[in-house]
């Protein structure tokens, strides 16, 4: 299957914006001129580390904590939902914080200086009531230990701040795929069968206007900014993640050619349900751009954006903030924890994920606790949870307009019919809904395939017929068939490959994949569709603290067993693909012993595996030349011979 080159993209830590040939010169010109090298790029930094002894230590409720390498003091809070910590300091003149002994609840902190208390289990100051939020800290969680880490600077967009200018009707959109939009919420009420007065026919207006953003499909938008274009995220045809997602929403015809004529493509992170099938767009992604995190690039004039990192997954995710003559729009993507929760408020446009069901757990997981009705529970709550959490932050951010997005994919294929019952997700209208009953002056907007919205009409005001315009009549909006042989079969073709009838190449593969010195076994077994052991299939044992490959399974030792579809595993492996595939693609099956997340084997395959693949070339030649010679074959670390 076609994957975009990992040189270019997969392992950059500073993510990319990628422009066609046309547009580099000015870009590259326009960039050097116009930052502010006094401007900082976006860092992460470790603050404090607390070892698993530590962490286990922490009691409910508030906890103070002091850095033994500089001083410096932190709060952390333990709650029902984890933790959450901000610097020993307050937001008013710098003071220390010390417990509060009028507090029976065991969660806020009064400041030595003027009194002012900070409830730390939600970051707000309740003296004064109603003030001031507590800069929150990243927590990072590696193998039972924890990091606070800090985002710096943490708010980069107030450098060089723009006015906003006036927008005449039509200059600001949002245009979803193929051509038209679907209603949200009118001024505060968002109604189930908008009226025909609320309703337009694409026009001239929007034919003409100088800046739209169109829904494509699933995290795909197009901007119109100016003269400029810009796309966010394209996968826009086949599957993501091997063969365990496809699109719910019928791209327009036209999207390739969209595609091919933006200025700039914004690709937020590496997963492929973000950039997929390029070669098939004609892109020609020969000008690509690493941009520093927390920085603005100015494009033109009266185009500018900005790249902000996750606060949980730096590593991983990105988002972004794109301004067009003062105005903003925020998109923050996939990001658990974007900017590390400082995020600007009241932008005119606010774009994120909602649905959930990106991942593998627990769905893909057997034995132990994970009966059918664990998993079940589970999800329910994990959803209400992200809904939940979705609504309060666009409540916090007060965004003019909110849209919810990149969570249109379905587990269409037959063989995935269990994981697709299974893996309940959100709603974009119970996300909608939810915003409207807790702020009813938040605008909001559900994405279907042909919507336009008219950004500059809707901020000035939203009753007006002409923000929201309908598809064309007969447009389709749901997908309904998806090529399935066209693209398995693809992966099934490696099946058969000559790299795949020599058994060395599991010490090959495993000493190129570059982890080990960590105590976990795993056992990964070739399966049909079904997980079922495949006819003929390796079934091996991999010891990662030596990296070995023992015979039976060693006793008393952490342990997983991976069941992973024949075709996917091997399409996988041959090309030095990262294990996403297998993991959030639903393409695998697992148990564990004990049932512990292995952090750091996980975080290795699925992110940090080399950039260069394996050189299968070289590899064939040495088995061919040592095929008579059985002295020197290789063998794993144990002594026994793999072939």
């Amino acid at each position: 299957m076609r994957s975009f080159d990992r040189n270019s993209v997969y392992r950059t830590k500073h993510w990319v914006i990628i422009m066609p040939v046309d547009f580099s010169i000015f870009f590259i010109t326009l960039q050097l001129a116009s930052i502010d090298t006094h401007q900082m790029a976006q860092s992460t930094k470790t603050l404090l580390t607390l070892d698993p002894e530590a962490v286990l230590a922490l009691k409910d409720g508030v906890n103070f904590k002091k850095s033994p390498e500089d001083g410096k003091c932190y709060i952390i809070y333990k709650g029902e939902r984890g933790l959450r910590a901000c610097r020993n300091q307050c937001k008013h003149q710098g003071g220390l914080f010390i417990k509060d002994i009028e507090d029976i609840g065991g969660r806020t902190v009064r400041c030595t200086k003027h009194y002012w208390k900070l409830d730390v289990s939600t970051m707000k100051y309740v003296n004064p009531p109603d003030s001031f939020e507590q800069n929150e800290l990243g927590v990072v969680w590696n193998e039972g230990s924890v990091e606070l880490v800090e985002l710096n600077p943490p708010d980069p967009w107030l450098a060089d701040p723009k006015a906003e200018e006036d927008l005449e009707a039509g200059e600001l959109t949002v245009k979803t795929a193929n051509g038209s939009t679907f209603p949200g919420n009118y001024g505060g009420v968002r109604p189930a069968n908008p009226s025909p007065l609320q309703i337009s026919q694409p026009g001239t207006d929007q034919a003409h206007a100088c800046f739209q953003v169109t829904y494509l499909t699933h995290a795909c938008m197009e901007l119109k900014l100016g003269d400029k274009r810009m796309v966010f995220d394209p996968w826009l045809t086949g599957p993501a993640f091997a063969r365990g997602w496809w699109l719910l929403h019928e791209p327009p015809p036209d999207s390739m050619d969209r595609l091919c004529s933006a200025d700039l493509i914004y690709i937020s992170h590496m997963h492929s349900d973000h950039l997929r099938y390029m070669d098939q767009s004609g892109v020609k992604l020969t000008n690509i751009n690493v941009v520093p995190f927390g920085v603005w690039q100015n494009v033109d004039e009266h185009l500018r954006f900005m790249i902000l990192m996750d606060g949980v997954h730096p590593e991983m995710d990105t988002c972004i903030i794109v301004e067009y003559k003062g105005h903003k729009i925020l998109n923050t993507v996939d990001c658990t924890q974007p900017n590390g929760g400082q995020l600007p408020s009241n932008v005119d446009l606010m774009m994120s994920d909602f649905a959930g069901g990106a991942s593998g757990f627990p769905m893909t997981f057997s034995g132990g606790k994970y009966t059918e009705k664990w998993k079940a529970d589970f999800i329910k709550n994990e959803r209400k949870k992200l809904l939940n959490y979705k609504a309060q932050l666009v409540k916090s951010l007060q965004p003019k307009i909110y849209c919810p997005f990149a969570g249109y994919f379905v587990e269409a294929h037959p063989s995935d019919s269990y994981i697709k019952e299974t893996n309940t997700k959100n709603s974009a209208e119970d996300l909608n809904a939810l915003i409207s009953k807790t702020d009813a002056s938040i605008f909001t907007w559900t994405p279907k395939p042909g919507a336009i919205l008219d950004l500059a009409t809707a901020l000035r005001d939203p009753s007006d017929s002409k923000v929201i315009t309908h598809p064309p009549p007969g447009t389709q909006v749901m997908k309904n068939s998806w090529n399935f042989n066209e693209y398995v079969s693809e992966l099934d073709a490696t099946i058969d490959d000559e790299i795949f009838k020599h058994k060395e190449w599991i010490q090959f593969y495993y000493s190129w994949a570059g982890f080990k010195d960590y105590n976990l076994v795993v056992q990964v077994i070739e399966t049909d569709d079904d997980f079922s052991p495949f006819p003929g299939g390796y079934n091996y044992f991999v010891d990662f603290l030596d990296l070995s490959f023992p015979k039976e399974r060693p006793k008393d030792r952490p342990f997983e067993e991976i069941r992973n579809r024949v075709g996917v595993v091997r399409h996988t492996v041959k090309n030095g693909l990262l294990w996403d595939n297998l993991y959030i693609g639903f393409q695998n099956r697992l148990s564990r012993d004990p049932d512990v997340y292995h952090h750091q084997f996980w975080n290795h395959f699925q992110t940090n595996l080399p950039i260069t693949g394996p050189d299968w070339n070289s590899f064939l030649q040495e088995v061919t030349a040592n095929s008579g010679n059985t002295e020197s074959l290789p063998t794993s670390g144990n002594g026994c011979r793999l072939s």
